[in-house]
């Protein structure tokens, strides 16, 4: 895709911009927004910025019916001196295009889209919140918008960028939260779509979510679909667990999202030269380590809440409370270290952080 000029058009009407104290996730949203067309015989086109606004779609755009669509999520920071941090946005694209092929829906060019981007960021940066804890948050997706209940892949589609200044993602802050082990609903299946990033996934795990929040519980652990057995996801999250001084996390195995948090705490992890494996992880074993008391740590990972430390676990009407429901020592130096790394705080030694000058 050869590069395009980028058309901007600048919002009259300016909103105005939310406390830090009220930010919670996804409510507010900023000025401005980026959009682009595709066409099967023009691919993709009209690259530009323009105010926020509603979509205005025909009933019969086939993503209404089919559920065609991805999406990304990723966060901007800013610096003490104005400057504007991206982390890690060139996988966040990759992943994106991931997704798509597994939607039948065209690939985007990583480097023009990136480029893009940063100027709808800077043009916003006065939306980004700099209190502890905040950042703006991105939200990349791609919608089919073909007018047709033909059901097969659309020929047309819209690329948008909307951006959202956030708090914590929890309620609970970075506090340890509690956790329902769904032995019921399925969330992905070997060869399904779990390991994209699409909306469907998403929509599936609500009656699962609703009966955590039954139990009182923040969130939803996954089995697999096959034996209910094996540990898949934390709600939308990657999730690790800390059993006598070594860190495992399940493996990619075709129904899990390749979270890019995740990745970036396996590289700091053997960076601090800790222990790690990503390999079948039973929720047997893991209440063997609990009965143990080998059961040290369990937290998730995430773009939103970064890490989320694991209170405890219900499983079949039972509770095991993790770390006496305090947050654990090596999810505490993840967090920290990579919310520094994130913010600026601390060295970034393996290049993650896109810089933005503002």
């Amino acid at each position: 895709m050869a590069q395009q000029t980028l058309e901007v058009l600048q919002s009259t009407d300016l909103k105005p911009k939310p406390d830090s104290s009220e930010l919670a996730f996804g409510k507010y949203f900023t000025d401005h927004m980026f959009m682009m067309d595709y066409a099967a015989d023009k691919g993709w086109q009209r690259p530009r910025i323009v105010p926020y606004q509603p979509l205005t779609m025909d009933p019969s755009a086939m993503v209404f019916h089919y559920g065609q669509t991805v999406f990304e999520g990723l966060k901007a920071y800013r610096m003490s001196d104005g400057d504007i941090r991206l982390f890690r946005p060139e996988e966040n694209f990759k992943r994106m295009n991931h997704s798509s092929e597994r939607l039948s829906i065209p690939p985007i060019d990583e480097d023009l889209m990136l480029d893009y981007l940063k100027e709808l960021v800077k043009l916003e940066k006065e939306w980004i919140p700099t209190e502890p804890g905040t950042s703006l948050y991105i939200r990349p997706m791609i919608i089919s918008t073909e007018e047709s209940l033909n059901v097969a892949p659309s020929n047309t589609y819209t690329f948008m960028i909307i951006l959202s200044p956030v708090g914590s993602f929890y309620k609970e802050g970075i506090n340890p939260v509690g956790i329902f082990v769904e032995d019921e609903y399925t969330r992905a299946a070997p060869g399904g779509t779990g390991n994209a990033k699409t909306a469907g996934n998403y929509c599936a795990a609500y009656k699962a979510q609703e009966r955590a929040t039954a139990n009182n519980k923040a969130q939803v652990l996954w089995l697999d679909a096959i034996e209910k057995k094996y540990i898949e996801e934390v709600g939308s999250m990657n999730v690790f667990f800390k059993i006598d001084g070594e860190i495992h996390t399940p493996v990619l195995n075709g129904s899990i999202l390749e979270g890019i948090t995740r990745k970036s705490v396996i590289e700091l992890l053997e960076h601090l030269e800790m222990p790690v494996q990503e390999r079948q992880i039973s929720m047997d074993e893991v209440i063997a380590a609990h009965e143990a008391g080998t059961l040290q740590e369990v937290f998730g990972t995430g773009t939103a809440a970064v890490i989320s430390p694991v209170g405890s676990l219900q499983y079949k009407d039972q509770d095991y409370v993790v770390n006496n429901g305090k947050m654990g020592e090596t999810a505490k130096q993840l967090y920290e270290t990579l919310i520094g790394i994130q913010t600026g705080r601390l060295k970034d030694p393996f290049g993650w952080t896109v810089m933005l000058e503002a």
